[in-house]
């Protein structure tokens, strides 16, 4: 039976992501709720790396892992990078700490080793299925006497490792999120330690380091729960406090199933490089199982750091919900401060060629703000921005579908022609826009006898080559006198 940890214990909690791919979004969550509990209640947030997987391991994916936890904002305090008190925080680096168990294991009889090569438990396994039976390692090798054992393996035969698991025992697990979980000792085979090729398995290494790193809440996927009996007995026979549990559900698809690649995008990396606000996609992952109240959907990381508790997180699957993401985004990218909007689709406007380095050109810049400002209403990611935007970068205007049709009415000249004489007349050459651009067009309505709509319809075609963006007020202010007068004349001359 698990026992928790004692009170006056400080929190100390872990993500422990594989190198062997990018971020996934349901390890950002898990990581997310881990940081989120440490730094609600004061304790330490561990990064501790699984890289045993020596096959598929690269530089390239922890490097990935590391940057999209910073992106997200999900600081460490003891891992890569930061040092600490429990390293190495690299598996790999960590072999003699499970050397020492093994050895330990073995000699105590909790651990021995099997020799049934892969096409004897390959026939045991096909029996058990034409039997009726559930396919489950027998405990062939189980009761090899301990001489026998050591005399066949310094002979060369080949072996793993396998963990006695103790007969007509009950593992409760109580867990923070999913109350008492049971598990019988008969439905936990004698499970795999240490491979052939003498690498120690996930369920070992895992629980070895939560237990060396003094871990005192397991944080993690609901999937991982079948792995917890395993865990748990595994720290019963080492004599070591069991730390506490909270599965957090799985993340579905709109198709109900767990969510994968043919649902959108899983990876971390894939939303920060299409430009979507890193603080929307944090408030939105902690929205996937995890409720501050039953009215608030947008929150910062203090209202989230004052509200948290593993008892809020939800049991169900939560549904990655990719229209309210959306909305998400676009409530942030309208609430953000001009300047920090501006440093956020500054990449994007220089990918498209439309800025170089930023300059130092204070008028330069004040003309950027007040681009971005005005179209904040408009995007939904940061990397809309350039397709809204591109009409104000060119030297002549390229109308899309809707916008020529608007140009090719057959009044459309002589109604652009009117406009732009007003414009000249409201403009001085060294003056400031027409404070009443909408009133400056009614006018001109009035005049050619024709409704507002049919006047403003093709004055903001000819000015963006779009029939939407905002008001036409600022977007002749952003053109400026000469480039505003040039567009409207351009299509009037035609």
């Amino acid at each position: 039976m698990t026992g928790p940890m004692a009170a006056q214990t400080p929190v100390r909690v872990r993500f422990a992501p594989s190198p062997t791919g990018r971020l996934h979004i349901g390890g950002a969550r898990t990581a997310l709720f881990n940081w989120a509990y440490a730094r609600s209640r004061g304790g330490v947030f561990v990064l501790r790396i699984e890289d045993t997987d020596t096959e598929r391991n690269s530089q390239e994916s922890l490097d990935s892992i590391l940057d999209s936890m910073r992106w997200l904002g999900l600081d460490w305090d003891e891992g890569p990078g930061a040092g600490g008190a429990h390293g190495p925080y690299c598996q790999s680096e960590r072999r003699d700490h499970y050397d020492a168990a093994v050895t330990r294991g073995l000699e105590e009889g909790w651990l021995y080793r099997c020799f049934a090569s892969d096409a004897e438990l390959a026939e045991m396994r096909a029996a058990q299925e034409a039997a009726g039976e559930r396919p489950h390692y027998d405990g062939r090798s189980r009761d090899l006497p301990a001489e026998e054992s050591a005399a066949r393996a310094a002979a060369g035969d080949a072996f793993v490792v396998r963990f006695r698991v103790p007969e007509g025992e009950e593992v409760v697990v109580r867990d923070h999120i999913r109350g008492e979980v049971r598990f019988a000792s008969e439905e936990v085979e004698d499970w795999v330690v240490v491979r052939t090729n003498g690498m120690p398995t996930y369920n070992f290494v895992c629980a070895i380091d939560d237990a060396a790193m003094e871990i005192t809440h397991v944080i993690r996927g609901e999937e991982h729960l079948v792995n917890t009996p395993k865990q748990v007995l595994l720290y019963r026979a080492l004599g070591l406090q069991v730390p506490e549990y909270a599965h957090v559900p799985l993340i579905l698809g709109a198709d109900g199933k767990k969510l994968s690649k043919r649902t959108g995008d899983t990876a971390v990396g894939d939303y920060r490089d299409k430009g979507y606000p890193p603080e929307a996609l944090f408030n939105f992952l902690c929205l996937l199982g995890f409720a501050i109240d039953d009215k608030t959907t947008v929150f910062g990381r203090e209202e989230l750091l004052a509200a948290f508790d593993l008892g809020r997180i939800s049991k169900g699957g939560a549904v990655f919900d990719v229209d309210k993401l959306h909305w998400l985004c676009g409530d942030y990218v309208r609430h953000s401060e001009p300047a920090l909007l501006l440093d956020r689709v500054l990449p994007w406007l220089q990918t498209a060629g439309f800025v170089g380095d930023r300059e130092a050109d204070g008028e330069a810049h004040a003309w950027l703000l007040r681009l971005v400002d005005a179209f904040r209403e408009r995007i939904t990611l940061y990397g809309d921005l350039p397709e809204q935007v591109a009409g104000f970068f060119a030297d002549a205007v390229e109308p899309d579908e809707a916008a020529g049709k608007a140009l090719s009415a057959d009044d459309a000249a002589t109604l652009l022609a009117a406009v732009a004489a007003e414009v000249e007349e409201a403009w001085p050459p060294q003056g400031e826009a027409p404070a009443d651009f909408a009133a400056l067009l009614k006018a001109v309505a009035e005049k050619q006898g024709v409704k507002l709509g049919q006047v403003m319809k093709p004055t903001r075609a000819a000015l963006t080559g779009r029939l939407g963006g905002p008001d036409l007020a600022a977007v002749i202010a952003l053109l400026g006198r000469d480039r505003s007068l040039g567009r409207l004349r351009a299509v009037a001359a035609v």
